[in-house]
């Protein structure tokens, strides 16, 4: 966590999960929302928190029916019980992809603007945040319309999530 920026930090907040140092792995607010859309549109809307990825991302498997969602539910409480909100959010910079073939924070600063993840800038960590949770679709480079319109938003995100307390805490 001291090799990465404490801006990526909070942009995959901002970006990913506004919630995360607040709830336990599970934002049942947002999920209802999703459950809600998904029955009236025929596009898809999802609703994991930043530890649900993790479970997915280092326990399981990533297509998958209810058996592995079920699954997700054991791992996201085990791991939020277990590990808590820093090194979920560690695993998580060091295990997402954000780019084809491009797992991890490092990888990423480095492919993107050839630098280490502990550089990275405000509007850098933005960019990167932005192509989550889809970054094969979501693309830095070439700049898909997607993150560009998304990573300003995330920037003023950053603005605004900056002066809580507990997400400080994350920070560091």
């Amino acid at each position: 966590m001291s090799e990465i920026s404490p801006n990526m930090k909070l942009a995959v907040m901002a970006g990913e999960d506004q919630l995360f140092p607040d709830h336990n792995g599970f934002d049942f607010k947002s999920i209802q929302k999703a459950r809600k859309h998904n029955q009236k549109s025929k596009s898809l809307r999802g609703a994991s928190t930043i530890s649900q990825q993790v479970a997915k991302n280092v326990f399981l498997w990533q297509h998958g029916g209810y058996f592995r969602k079920g699954l997700e539910v054991y791992f996201t409480f085990m791991i939020e019980k277990i590990w808590g909100k820093k090194r979920i959010l560690e695993m998580y910079l060091n295990v997402a992809e954000m780019g084809e073939g491009i797992f991890g924070v490092e990888a990423a600063a480095q492919h993107y603007f050839k630098k280490s993840a502990n550089n990275l800038s405000k509007k850098e960590a933005a960019l990167i945040a932005a192509c989550l949770p889809n970054p094969q679709g979501y693309t830095i480079v070439p700049l898909s319309k997607r993150v560009a319109s998304r990573y300003p938003w995330i920037m003023r995100q950053m603005n605004n999530l900056k002066a809580d307390e507990d997400i400080q805490a994350l920070l560091e």
